[in-house]
């Protein structure tokens, strides 16, 4: 009878231990991290920098035993880490491609893609231009190159040939603006290394135009994004929206960016590939509920998993 007992143990025991093999299975050998403690990785597009060290500086300060490593690099290059496994979840612009989730089902990884709020590209402008609306149809044809010279925006403009300033060639701002005129950039294009570079280069020249993203500049509580705003200037776009009004400039305010009337705005994703309830999985569950969203709603940015509540706009410059 105990022998028969004894048996039966043994058999049960590993019967959970090949359950917990599995079920770390797409993790790294050694890693021992619950929900709440121990120590990941994580690959975030540079162009969300600002926000998310609010989250992950949150997160660690509630969860004290937990450590959050983030590597900001830009879009093209993220997708990369999630691939290679060296990162539990990325945090991009965008959901994968079939082609990209096809990668790592064929690891036997199903990656798990959660909306965690809205984003916009801020277009910026050199404090000392009057050149501050543009419609639509003139950003695309500023971005296509089409519109070379601020005197074909202006006849009275002083100032002489457009420069497009981006934050990185492999970025997701150049990838999303790409998208949104359908071709390629200008020939005056120029990409620097990253968002606070764009903001310092179009703060120290006239002909300038940036693209940013709109949490470098959008968190008025935080010193670094009001430092910002003290040097360069947001522009007013009209919206590509029929139902939207037609004499409009659209800053990208959160209202607006919710209502979809800015029109550059865009949804972004955390993708895990984390396959059990790890600290990624903690995380993750964080920034997509109440106490992350709220971080999202205080940062000037839109929250994607709670209702936001739209109030008159006072037009003030961001």
């Amino acid at each position: 009878m105990w022998k028969t007992m004894r048996k039966t143990e043994i058999i049960i025991l590993f019967f959970f231990f090949l359950i917990g093999y599995i079920g770390c299975k797409g993790d790294k050998p050694g890693e021992d991290d619950t929900v709440t403690y121990g120590n990941i990785s994580i690959t975030v597009d540079e162009t969300f920098a600002p926000v998310i060290d609010s989250q992950v500086y949150t997160f660690q300060k509630i969860y004290t035993y937990s450590k959050i490593n983030v590597r900001y690099k830009p879009e093209s290059e993220v997708l990369d880490d999630l691939f290679n496994d060296s990162s539990r979840f990325v945090i991009i612009a965008r959901k994968l491609k079939k082609e990209e989730e096809d990668i790592l089902k064929k690891e036997a990884i199903y990656p798990k893609q959660i909306k965690i709020f809205y984003d916009a590209v801020a277009v910026i402008v050199n404090n000392e231009n009057k050149d501050t609306a543009f419609s639509y149809d003139q950003l695309k044809d500023i971005a296509t190159g089409k519109i070379k010279k601020w005197n074909q925006l202006d006849p009275r403009s002083p100032l002489s040939d457009i420069q497009l300033i981006y934050d990185n060639p492999g970025s997701s701002t150049v990838r999303f603006m790409k998208e949104k005129i359908n071709g390629e950039l200008s020939k005056n294009s120029f990409a620097l290394k990253n968002n606070a570079a764009v903001i310092d280069y179009v703060s120290k020249n006239k002909n300038a135009i940036g693209f940013i993203g709109v949490n470098w500049v959008s968190d008025r509580d935080d010193t670094l994004s009001l430092k910002f705003l003290k040097t360069v200037k947001v522009v007013g776009l009209k919206s590509d929206l029929p139902e939207a009004n037609p004499d409009e400039y659209y800053q990208p305010y959160q209202a607006y960016i919710a209502q979809k009337v800015y029109p550059l705005y865009r949804e972004v994703y955390i993708i895990s590939r984390e396959a059990r309830a790890g600290l990624g999985t903690g995380l993750s569950a964080f920034i997509a509920h109440e106490k992350g969203q709220r971080i999202f709603l205080k940062s000037g940015l839109v929250p994607a998993t709670m209702p936001i509540r739209l109030v008159e706009i006072d037009h003030q410059e961001l």
